[in-house]
């Protein structure tokens, strides 16, 4: 227990090249990870990255799909300030299609969580009376 202690404090002072450099022995071998311990991103530095990223005013189509792609890939559904970003990025490429799509990702993200797509909808109503985005419902898509 204590030649893990030990390796495990260099491994932390002097990374893990100088904790292998050193040979544990012949009795036992020990695996080490040094993981980084970076900062922890909070819940509003999280939001305002993809809001920020979803502004940029030279965004491209691709630029768009890869953030949202990105952004599916989490385990959360993503704030109503995020989506809203999203769907005016979709706006001033002129890509509607992919502005419903994100709605159906929303959707789909939900899962069993029944409220929380009205909810999404109902903070993104000004949004997309003003974009003129219609929801999957409106256009019939929730039937196929």
């Amino acid at each position: 227990m204590l030649a893990a202690a030990a390796l495990l404090r260099r491994c932390a002072a002097s990374g893990l090249r100088a904790a292998v450099r050193r040979p544990a022995g012949p009795a036992a071998v020990l695996h080490a990870r040094c993981y980084s311990h970076g900062s922890q991103e909070s819940d509003e530095e999280f939001d305002a990255r993809w809001v920020t990223y979803f502004n940029k005013p030279d965004i491209d189509a691709w630029e768009l799909r890869k953030g949202i792609n990105t952004l599916v890939g989490y385990d959360l559904v993503p704030e109503p300030k995020i989506i809203d970003a999203a769907l005016r990025a979709c706006r001033r490429l002129n890509d509607f299609a992919s502005a419903v799509r994100i709605l159906e990702v929303v959707k789909d993200k939900a899962g069993p969580h029944k409220e929380i797509y009205p909810y999404v909808i109902q903070e993104l109503r000004p949004t997309l009376s003003e974009l003129g985005i219609s929801t999957p419902e409106e256009l019939g898509l929730d039937k196929a």
